[in-house]
């Protein structure tokens, strides 16, 4: 049993939907296309989308991008993105995801896959030219924290969409969280294009930081492994 990560699939699959992503690059031509061939993991693994998973704006739009996820192989586990404006209550997503046999939700919770813990949620942006919502902010906040509260076990790996960390700023709100739990590895989405030269990877008060959005991936979810928790 494996577990996997990528996020940012920016799916529109829908007609009804008309979001062209090749605005960041030539390299998102069918790029449906590009992550079904590229999809690793098996019925018994595990795979982790970090937040914007489609540009649909309602369940309707939804359905066929779901029915796409649902159709690779393995269970996901999808967090919000700040794209996924279809994202509403639990209870709502829940019962519409009741049709997709494979399709979880990581929101004031977690899950225990290959004996760590995956927990998560979507955080908050830390980009220096916009102003700090800091309701919106200590809201992400507490849901790390409750996320990492119901975790299973010790060993925890965090998965956000905002980057905590990139090369110009920092979001001190949710690196102390992370340090306080004593997370070793957090993995972020949400960077595209150009944007992706200011990704933090690596190490940063004893958390390993790594961007993990589908294009910096090459449409390739990447394998963790969990031995090195």
């Amino acid at each position: 049993m494996a577990l996997y990560v990528i996020g940012d699939l920016h799916l529109s699959l829908s007609d009804k939907i008309n979001k062209p992503m090749d605005i960041f690059g030539d390299n998102w031509t069918k790029h449906d296309s590009q992550l079904k061939s590229n999809w690793q993991a098996t019925e018994n693994d595990t795979t982790v989308i970090a937040g914007d998973v489609s540009w649909a704006m309602d369940f309707a739009e939804l359905e066929p991008d779901f029915s796409f996820i649902d159709s690779l192989p393995g269970k996901k586990i999808i967090l919000k993105g700040n794209h996924d404006y279809w994202w509403t209550t639990m209870r709502k997503m829940n019962a519409f995801a009741a049709n997709f046999s494979t399709i979880s939700f990581l929101h004031n919770n977690s899950f225990l896959v290959d004996g760590v813990s995956v927990c998560g949620t979507r955080g908050w942006i830390t980009d220096p030219d916009e102003p700090q919502d800091e309701k919106i902010l200590m809201r992400e906040v507490g849901r790390l924290e409750e996320s990492l509260k119901n975790a299973e076990s010790e060993n925890r790996i965090v998965f956000l969409h905002y980057p905590p960390i990139t090369a110009a700023a920092k979001c001190g709100e949710i690196l102390s969280v992370l340090s306080e739990y004593g997370i070793k590895r957090c993995y972020y989405g949400h960077l595209h294009g150009k944007a992706i030269k200011g990704a933090y990877n690596g190490d940063y008060a004893g958390t390993d930081f790594r961007l993990v959005s589908a294009d910096y991936l090459g449409f390739k979810p990447l394998k963790i492994d969990t031995n090195m928790i």
